[in-house]
């Protein structure tokens, strides 16, 4: 019988990495340390070609409603910026400051109805806010009950088919109105090869029909940038 070779792969395994919390509370399970550890916010900066590309396809829409965008969960303005950059004014709000100038320090739930002169919102949301499991929809149900004319956001494209703690009804309620898949995987932290699909989502109270299905290109945001140098 042949010696079997399993000792020698145990061997030469790579050993896992300890996690550097455990070395301070012990007597844990070994774990596989994460490649990043993940921002207790759920803060993603979103790169600026998956902001200009969605300003590419309702910017006019957006310019038509008039008035400031509420970006909402702000972070470091990387969203602010680009929308700035295209001649929006920008209401910039998060629950921590970032370091983008002007941010108004405050939490979105704590704001009871929205800013003076606000009728859209844009923003890459806290998935964890926004998500059926962990945040059951909140950030969208506070949206509706702002009573926000226009309200956009950049989510995880699986999160549009989520069906419990109640996302049926809150769809039905309150239903997207255009959704543009992205047709490239954006690379929110830098490390490359991310994992998911992501899709701008768009609430327009003004929209009256089923809800509409469209393609977003990142060569249009960049074609846009080198018209202007």
């Amino acid at each position: 019988m042949a010696t079997s070779a399993k000792p020698l792969f145990r061997a030469t395994k790579a050993k896992r990495k300890v996690h550097p919390a455990q070395t301070i509370i012990g007597n844990l399970p070994e774990q596989r340390a994460p490649e990043a550890l993940r921002d207790p916010l759920d803060f993603d900066p979103t790169p600026w070609d998956a902001t200009a590309a969605f300003l590419d396809a309702e910017g006019e829409r957006m310019r038509e409603i008039g008035g400031p965008v509420w970006e909402n969960a702000c972070g470091d303005g990387r969203m602010a910026r680009e929308l700035r950059r295209q001649g929006f004014e920008v209401y910039a709000s998060d629950i921590v400051d970032r370091g983008w100038p002007g941010t108004v320090v405050k939490g979105f739930y704590d704001f009871k109805q929205a800013p003076i002169g606000v009728k859209i919102a844009c923003t890459n949301p806290p998935y964890n806010e926004v998500s059926a499991r962990d945040g059951h929809g909140r950030w969208l149900r506070h949206i509706e009950d702002l009573g926000l004319d226009y309200a956009a956001m950049l989510l995880n494209w699986d999160w549009i088919a989520a069906r419990q703690n109640g996302m049926d009804e809150l769809h039905e309620r309150f239903p997207v109105s255009r959704a543009y898949v992205c047709c490239w995987k954006i690379d929110f932290r830098g490390k490359g090869c991310p994992p998911q699909r992501n899709a701008w989502l768009v609430w327009d109270r003004a929209w009256k029909g089923e809800t509409v299905l469209r393609r977003l290109f990142r060569e249009r945001a960049h074609e846009q940038q080198e018209g202007l140098f």
